[in-house]
Formats: C-alpha cells, sequence, structure tokens
C-alpha cells in the first residue's frame, strides 16, 4: 500500500519540479514582467495609446519592442526587464551585468552561512532601446518632429543603482512619472490617431513567429559583427574612430553627432 501511495507523490513531486523550472524560466519571467508594465500603461489616460508586443521590419530583419506608447508629447520605445540583483553598465559598454547574492544555511552546519555569487552578462539594454527608437523614426518620416523616446524599465527586485546612462533607466514605479513628465506637444490629437495606424499597420507580430524572429537577430547581429570588425559604423556606414570618454577608450562613429553609434574599446 506505501509504495502504491507513493506512486502519486513521487508524480506530483517530478510535477512541481517541473512546473518550478518553467515558471522560473527567462521567458516566463520576461512574460510576467511585462505584463506588468502593461498594467502599469493601462493607468496613462486615455489621450496615450499602448502598444504591446510590436514587431518592426528592418533592413536586416525584424526588431521586437515589449510596449510602444503613442502620445502627442512624444512616441516612447519602452524595453522591459525583469530582473534581480544587482545591475552593473552604462550607454557605451555592449553588455552589462547581473550579479546576485544567495546566501544558504544547511541544516547540518546552522552556525554557518554560505554565500552564493553568480554572474550573469545581457546585452546592453539601451542600445536595444535606442535602435528600437531609430526603428520607430524609421517608419514614422511623415512626422519628422515627433519626439520619440527610448526608455528602459526594470521590474523584479532589481537594483539598477550602480547604472549610469544619459538616457531613461529606470524602475516601474517611476514609468507613469517619466512618460508624463514630457509635456510639449509636437503633434496634433487628429496626427496621434494616425501615428498609432501606422505603427498598427506596421507591426507583424501575427505573421512572425518566435523561433524567425529569434533567426533573424542572429542574423542581424552577425551582419553587425562583420561591419565592426572592418571598421564600419553598423547605423549609418560611417568609420568606427577609437576615443576617449569618461568611462574609457571606445570607438565612435565618424558621423557623429548625427550618428552616436558607440562601442567599448
Amino acid at each position: 500500500m506505501s509504495s502504491f501511495l507513493s506512486i502519486p507523490l513521487i508524480v506530483a513531486i517530478i510535477g512541481l519540479t517541473i512546473f518550478g523550472w518553467w515558471y522560473n524560466s527567462p521567458k516566463q519571467k520576461g512574460k510576467r514582467g511585462e505584463m506588468r508594465i502593461h498594467e502599469i500603461l493601462m493607468l496613462l489616460p486615455d489621450e496615450y495609446h499602448v502598444m504591446d508586443d510590436v514587431m518592426l521590419k528592418t533592413t536586416n530583419g525584424t526588431t521586437q519592442i515589449d510596449h510602444v506608447v503613442v502620445s502627442k508629447y512624444g512616441v516612447f520605445a519602452i524595453e522591459t526587464k525583469n530582473y534581480r540583483g544587482e545591475i552593473y553598465g552604462n550607454d557605451n559598454t555592449h553588455e552589462w551585468k547581473q550579479i546576485i547574492v544567495t546566501k544558504v544555511t544547511y541544516p547540518k552546519k546552522p552556525w554557518k552561512t554560505y554565500t552564493y555569487v553568480t554572474k550573469n552578462l545581457f546585452y546592453n539594454p539601451v542600445k536595444q532601446a535606442v535602435g528600437h527608437m531609430y526603428r520607430i523614426k524609421e517608419n514614422l518620416k511623415e512626422w519628422p518632429y515627433l519626439k520619440v523616446v527610448p526608455i528602459v524599465v526594470f521590474t523584479g527586485n532589481a537594483d539598477i543603482s550602480k547604472v549610469s546612462s544619459q538616457n531613461h533607466v529606470i524602475y516601474d514605479t517611476s514609468l507613469l512619472s517619466t512618460i508624463q513628465a514630457y509635456q510639449t506637444s509636437y503633434i496634433t490629437d487628429a496626427d496621434v490617431k494616425a501615428v498609432a495606424e501606422r505603427l498598427s499597420s506596421k507591426n507583424i507580430r501575427e505573421i512572425v513567429d518566435n523561433k524567425t524572429h529569434v533567426r533573424n537577430v542572429k542574423e542581424a547581429k552577425h551582419q553587425t559583427d562583420s561591419k565592426i570588425a572592418s571598421g564600419i559604423c553598423p547605423r549609418c556606414g560611417g568609420t568606427l574612430i577609437e576615443r576617449k570618454g569618461k568611462y574609457g577608450r571606445f570607438y565612435g562613429c565618424s558621423n557623429y553627432p548625427n550618428c552616436t553609434f558607440t562601442l567599448k574599446s
């Protein structure tokens, strides 16, 4: 009888293990973070148009934007990160660092605490958001004076106090105030509707699956890396020149200030 009862118990344990792995997977964490930001954006007044999971065509494939907010005060391209731990990075570095410190006490040695440090690297989210800004501008050329604002917003328990950026890198609790701080009107209410319709018509999310998008991203990265290796700016085709700045040496585009592409040396 006991062995019979142990079978459902084992199945339950396996099920809980699989669910825990699935629930804590990067994909599901990302979805929960995006849902959190969607709920916050829904608190904006009706004059703001909120779009989620926007995918636009690029010269190299596709780019996926977590959230886009359209208003007469500007268009906001929002990159969402659901992370924990300390986050280190700036505008120029190719990758940012996540450090998670975990303290564990084992029952056999309750007097001793073990500290585990996990370090992860992830692609610079500011560069992602700025890239989204340029893709949006390419699709809104009829409104050249409309401001497009890149925003990186962290949900979860991340500590971003070590991040240095000239762009908006914020906690989710600051998202609404950051957007509503922009009060200069660039377009009319009629234009707002037209801009939202334009971006909706350019959104190809329904016809491009995740696998295709990932393949496009990898191919675009390969082309970008090839251009950089040849000393060519992947954004405008200018020449990459080594310069010295506040955070050390880096490569900048020869077409600066018209092109602000940078890469850590």
